[in-house]
């Protein structure tokens, strides 16, 4: 067996909301699977301006998809508006 393109694996957990969300941008933008949706869902997200990084203490569980703050990380004010 030849060697992996991609040998790094990832696993996330999502609600059934956000994975229905996930399926329903993945079908919108025609994307031939789950896994090329969530890269190129990182990609976009990581070339996006405003990147921000948690701080420290953060639990994995505060950070969803789909609240209703979604410009704002726990323990980080709101994104400032864009000009």
């Amino acid at each position: 067996m030849g060697e992996l393109e991609r040998p790094e694996r990832l696993q996330i957990m999502l609600s059934p909301e956000e994975l229905r969300a996930l399926e329903n941008w993945r079908y919108d933008k025609r994307m031939p699977s789950r896994s090329a949706a969530v890269r190129e869902l990182l990609r976009r997200g990581l070339l996006a301006d405003g990147f921000l990084s948690a701080e420290q203490g953060i639990k994995s569980q505060d950070f969803g998809i789909l609240s209703a703050d979604r410009d704002v990380l726990p323990g980080k004010d709101a994104l400032p508006e864009k000009d």
